[in-house]
């Protein structure tokens, strides 16, 4: 029998992290339904009367659904295109390793991740202005591009832990390269293609910075238009986290549901 005993330094340590995660969530529900008279009365009690009128304010004060379809728009295209492009770079270089030319890339491709965005921030909106780029189309372009050095490090990783015996079986019944990609190795990514498209889910969704830099009000994203009306309605806090609260809702759900993906990508992976 193996004695297991409960580490309770550990668990408490877990406990407090758990909490500190819960309760700003929990202010943000329960603000989100009070009056601003309940809250000045106490700020951590349950709403006397569990009201939807702070929902419909936000709604129409900040235009939510319109940012809701810009923020979907940007987030479906970005995590499809995602995956389905920064793979296929990432086998060519995997499979290609052995060569100087392929391996200076992989790791100029790494190099990018310890680029602030700062730094580029400026030269960008110049440069995005100058192409017309500086829209939403365009923002899904500079998602896909950022988001591909991180991704062929985790890919490259996997993809060079497939055997190669697979690839020479499919070539020796006559597929083509383009056909071994799509019909051998991208079903096994699976694992890595979910840990992709959801980070990148994530990610998209609530990035602020580029957003800012990049659009103007009418096609405004989910985060931006938070910061728009904080700046405008920053002292209606009941408001304000009802609406912060529906750009939350979303994300938090697709997390829930798809967890065990990012788990299974990263245990396989490391398996790998």
């Amino acid at each position: 029998m193996i004695n297991k005993k409960t580490n309770w330094n550990v668990t408490l340590l877990l406990i407090v992290g758990t909490l500190f995660i819960l309760f700003p969530l929990y202010l943000t529900i329960t603000i989100s339904f009070k009056t601003p008279q309940e809250m000045a009365e106490n700020l951590l009690a349950l709403p006397v009367n569990w009201s939807f009128d702070n929902f419909r304010t936000a709604i129409l004060t900040t235009g939510f659904f319109s940012a809701l379809k810009n923020s979907l728009f940007v987030t479906i295209f970005v995590v499809i295109f995602t995956v389905l492009t920064n793979s296929l770079v990432a086998y060519v270089i995997a499979r290609n390793m052995h060569k100087k030319i392929y391996k200076i890339l992989f790791y100029y491709f790494v190099s990018a991740m310890f680029v602030p965005f700062p730094i580029i921030m400026l030269p960008l909106v110049k440069q995005t202005s100058a192409w017309q780029m500086d829209n939403l189309p365009g923002l899904i372009v500079l998602y896909i591009l950022f988001n591909l050095s991180f991704n062929i490090f985790i890919y490259v990783g996997y993809i060079r832990s497939i055997p190669i015996e697979l690839e020479e079986a499919a070539v020796m019944d006559g597929a083509s390269t383009w056909k071994v990609f799509w019909k051998v190795i991208f079903p096994l990514l699976a694992p890595m293609n979910a840990t992709v498209a959801i980070l990148t889910c994530l990610s998209t969704w609530n990035d602020f910075l580029l957003p800012l830099v990049m659009l103007d009000h009418d096609h405004a994203t989910l985060p931006l238009v938070q910061y728009i009306f904080q700046s405008e309605f920053g002292t209606n806090y009941n408001t304000a986290f009802a609406s912060y609260l529906m750009a939350l809702l979303p994300m938090v759900i697709v997390y829930v549901l798809a967890q065990k993906w990012i788990i299974s990508g990263v245990m396989k992976g490391s398996i790998k």
